[in-house]
């Protein structure tokens, strides 16, 4: 058996125009932080992508701008190129669809299932024709009313508010977005990939990951999100249908047919295939075999999506590869929701959101403004549930995971270093084996979750290896170990173990944080890390060994993260509040709310007094329970309480909860909450309440529910 490959593709971005934060955070930065973690294991990975510059949307922005498409594709491609590798998206290759070599690849793919015969058929029928631009309408030139959710600018192809995969007839009122005239339907010829010959097959992989008797993939890993939109294609109840893959148009890759000219073949089948066109590009260009990673059995194949390309990843594009015969499947589409901004939608049109390379030039004079967004942006990634990009959210993960914990954890390593051992590396006295075991615990936690697609778990690990080291270094308290006795062996023993630690967290940062790793290393002596280098470590410490030699030398301390809460200086809370400011210019009236600035709330936040000391004894008295809210409706002559049906999983409850003037009835329901299950009733407005939701509160009075995870059962206990 030859050597396990991955190869792992993302998203081609159309390149008409520029990609937002939500982008970032559905195809390309999970595919990068699994990427790097592949090779700091070891892994043989190949990370493919490019830009997708055919299809109407290309020529619509070129029409708009008034340049040609070209110039479009030219300009964005490059745009998008550059601001990836400027937030360190670590692609082995980002190739162009407009690429000779894409444009032979494409063709060959029609030509083989053309002779294969039963795999495309020609169909005439009638399309969508705009009179006064005298041509066919692609189904991104067309836009109506969706018949799903009522949206006015749903596209021909898709309806980008409820997901929906559309065809232009299925659209009411439509219109040319061309002319803006109601369009007229004329025929003409084009041709289906035979899609409806490969559900039997499809269903059986999606659901069991088996094909031809063999186990291809383990469904147990999908996620249900991926395995549910499938499924309800494949049993919608007319089943899977002949899908046209050719266009009318001028601008694409030309139907490699005699008869087929002023036909090009349609952007959803050409654009998939670009992830082995990339593979070719970089397998020339490296002197490696491109079929090793898309025909060997023993690659594991991997597409990092958004929700709203689940079905061409995981039924159309794998049909098509199956219809040419020879490829491999993917074992996985670990596609992720929605990201939103501040409580809306991205919207270019209505100017809401930040874009990728915005943010770059906005927040240049922000220190490690890279990693912070990398890092916001991951612990508020969108893997099971859509998810909401908010400034006071990234000041809290900036502030409180970044600088507070393990910037903060570094620094005083270094420092402490100098201080007791002159910046080296101390010989233990007999190294604290418990804490070092706990960190390979960790360490190997946090390894499981990436191999799982289970980023923002994993990030959550790399914090707690960070606050191990912190609690360990305050418990023991070297400084005043050194007021004893400067001789005193637990000092030794103490900084020994953190250096350790650090040097861990160097390794587990990298993913996440590649622009602040190589500096932790740097701190610790150490130079960038290669690949493999984390499974070394993980094998070093499993055999009780040094990840940094005693004697070895360290490098001079240095804040890696200035926190943005910093009163002797504003510059990096004004570059947030000017962030905030800009959106408020685009708010509808309903939607101001009267905050303070981040300033004035964190101070009072500062100010809050603590309450008195309990016991462990009164706090286990307390019966705290996962739940979930079923309905809510108004108190009667209460403008403050809701009345919530709230399930245990074993019972069903009434809880009347004060917080009828944070939340709409209708809003909350499904809302996962912690309820103290275990108070004594009591009557509120004539409705007995069984318990009470926890809440939380920031300094403007403002409430947010204490949730569980979203995959938490009901009636959990909380301890």
């Amino acid at each position: 058996m030859s050597e396990q490959k991955y190869l792992v593709t993302s998203a081609l971005p159309y390149a008409n125009g520029a990609l937002h934060l939500g982008h970032l955070a559905g195809a390309y930065l999970p595919a990068d932080i699994y990427v790097r973690y592949l090779r700091l294991m070891g892994r043989d990975v190949v990370w493919v992508c490019g830009s997708d510059e055919h299809g109407a949307a290309i020529t619509i922005r070129a029409k708009k701008e008034g340049i040609s498409p070209q110039e479009i594709i030219d300009k964005y491609h490059t745009l998008n190129k550059e601001t990836f590798e400027r937030l360190g998206i670590s692609f082995d290759y980002y190739h162009r669809t407009s690429a000779p070599l894409h444009h032979a690849t494409a063709q060959d793919f029609f030509k083989k299932l053309i002779d294969k015969g039963g795999e495309l058929e020609e169909r005439s029928s009638e399309q969508y024709y705009d009179e006064e631009y005298g041509q066919f309408l692609a189904d991104r030139y067309i836009m109506g009313e969706c018949p799903n959710c009522a949206n006015p600018e749903a596209y021909g192809d898709q309806c980008e508010r409820c997901g929906a995969t559309l065809s232009p007839m299925e659209l009411k009122n439509p219109k040319s977005m061309m002319s803006g005239a109601t369009p007229v339907l004329r025929e003409t010829s084009h041709w289906y990939f035979r899609l409806d010959k490969h559900g039997d097959w499809l269903r059986e992989w999606i659901k069991t990951g088996k094909l031809d008797g063999q186990q291809l993939h383990d469904p147990q890993t999908w996620k249900k999100q991926v395995v549910g939109q499938c499924l309800s294609w494949l049993d919608d109840g007319e089943g899977l249908q002949p899908r046209s893959i050719t266009r009318d148009l001028d601008w694409g890759i030309p139907v490699p047919l005699p008869g087929a000219e002023g036909k090009v073949l349609y952007v959803w089948f050409d654009a998939p295939i670009g992830y082995i066109s990339s593979t070719k590009q970089w397998a020339l260009d490296n002197g490696k075999n491109w079929e090793d990673y898309w025909k060997n059995p023993d690659t594991q194949l991997i597409h990092f999506i958004g929700k709203d390309n689940i079905v061409f990843h995981c039924i159309i594009f794998p049909a098509m590869l199956r219809a040419y015969g020879g490829y491999n499947l993917p074992v996985n589409v670990p596609a992720n929701q929605f990201l939103n901004f501040e409580g809306e939608k991205f919207s270019k049109s209505k100017g809401w959101g930040l874009e990728q390379h915005e943010y770059l030039e906005e927040f240049k004079d922000f220190p490690n403004a890279e990693d912070a967004l990398r890092w916001a942006l991951t612990r508020n990634m969108p893997e099971s549930s859509d998810s909401d990009f908010k400034w006071d959210l990234f000041v809290d993960f900036h502030d409180k995971d970044l600088a507070d914990n393990l910037g903060n954890f570094v620094n005083r390593v270094v420092v402490l270093s100098h201080k007791y051992f002159d910046g080296a590396i101390p010989e233990p006295t007999g190294a604290d084996r418990d804490k070092l075991v706990e960190a390979l615990r960790l360490a190997q936690a946090f390894s499981g979750e990436l191999e799982a697609f289970n980023f923002k778990n994993a990030a959550q690990y790399l914090m707690e290896l960070s606050s191990l080291g912190n609690t360990y270094l305050q418990d023991t308290s070297p400084w005043a170990l050194w007021k004893q006795d400067p001789q005193h062996p637990g000092i030794r023993e103490c900084l020994y173990v953190c250096q350790q630690i650090a040097a861990l967290l160097a390794l587990l940062a990298d993913p996440f944080l590649p622009f602040t790793a190589p500096r932790i290393r740097r701190l610790l002596g150490q130079p960038p890390a290669v690949n493999g280098e984390l499974k070394t470590a993980l094998d070093t410490l499993a055999r009780n060994e040094s990840l940094l030699p005693p004697g070895s030398a360290i490098g001079q301390p240095e804040v890696l993260f200035p926190k943005i809460m910093d009163r002797n200086d504003k510059s990096r809370l004004e570059i947030i509040e000017r962030q905030k400011s800009k959106l408020s210019a685009f708010m509808l009236p309903e939607q101001k709310m009267e905050q303070p600035p981040l300033e004035t709330r964190n101070s009072k936040l500062e100010t809050t007094e603590v309450k008195p000391d309990i016991t462990y004894e009164d706090f286990a008295k307390l019966d705290l329970r996962t739940a979930t809210i079923t309905a809510a409706e108004p108190v009667k002559g209460a403008d403050k309480l809701l009345q919530l049906n709230v399930d245990l999983g074993y019972e069903q409850r009434t809880v009347v909860s004060g917080i009828a003037l944070h939340f709409k009835p209708e809003a909350i329901i499904g809302q996962k909450v912690v309820l103290v299950a275990n108070l004594a009733p009591r009557k509120l407005r004539g409705v007995m309440s069984q318990g009470m939701i926890l809440m939380a509160e920031d300094a403007t009075g403002k409430l947010s529910f204490v949730s569980p995870p979203a995959d938490a059962g009901n009636g959990l206990e909380v301890k």
